[in-house]
């Protein structure tokens, strides 16, 4: 079953109707969390009625809610920041991702992708997935520095073994892609296993 990863700005419907129209069978939407907001978006989700996509709810955290939300059992996201380490070694999350898009300037023999053996290695050993975001790549300005980082990194976790996750991470539903594509496009970026949600 293909499914997506996807942060959604008031445009769930929108989502769920193109979603539909790519085969694409489950969406896991991912909001920032607050601590409040779980039943509103519960709500809202049930009157969006579209019985072709299975939803899911997960939530973005940062360092100040992370032990309030570790208490909620759905799918529990970081955005790569300065503060990788901590999250990893808190075996609280259940996915990091986008490390490719650091600001750092790359070195002269390798990228500065945000990852290293170290994190590999204590992903690896907390069950903590790594994310990479195809939108990340749609959007930038410079997608050959994005695509290189990408590449390191899925080397990264193929010599580490880390589970990988592709999803799109996208907060427009127009940037959504069938399953052969992003498979294919991955594939040639050297991921040889992906995990499926």
């Amino acid at each position: 079953m293909h499914s997506d990863i996807v942060l959604p700005k008031n445009n769930e419907a929108e989502f769920m109707e193109i979603a539909a129209k790519l085969g694409i069978r489950k969406l896991y939407f991912l909001y920032d969390f607050d601590g409040s907001n779980e039943e509103k978006i519960q709500k809202k989700l049930e009157s969006i009625e579209n019985k072709k996509i299975n939803i899911e709810i997960g939530f973005i955290l940062n360092q100040k809610n992370l032990n309030k939300a570790a208490k909620n059992s759905r799918l529990l996201a970081v955005k790569s920041s300065d503060k990788d380490r901590y999250f990893i070694e808190s075996k609280k999350i259940s996915m990091i991702y986008g490390f490719e898009e650091s600001g750092k300037k790359d070195f002269m023999h390798q990228r500065a992708s945000g990852l290293n053996h170290i994190l590999c290695d204590l992903a690896r050993k907390n069950n903590i997935l790594i994310g990479f975001s195809y939108s990340s790549i749609i959007n930038s300005k410079n997608p050959a520095v994005i695509i290189g980082r990408m590449m390191q990194n899925l080397a990264l976790c193929r010599k580490y073994k880390v589970n990988t996750v592709i999803a799109s991470f996208s907060s427009n539903p127009f940037e959504l892609r069938q399953q052969h594509d992003i498979s294919s496009l991955f594939k040639m970026l050297g991921a040889d296993s992906i995990t499926k949600f």
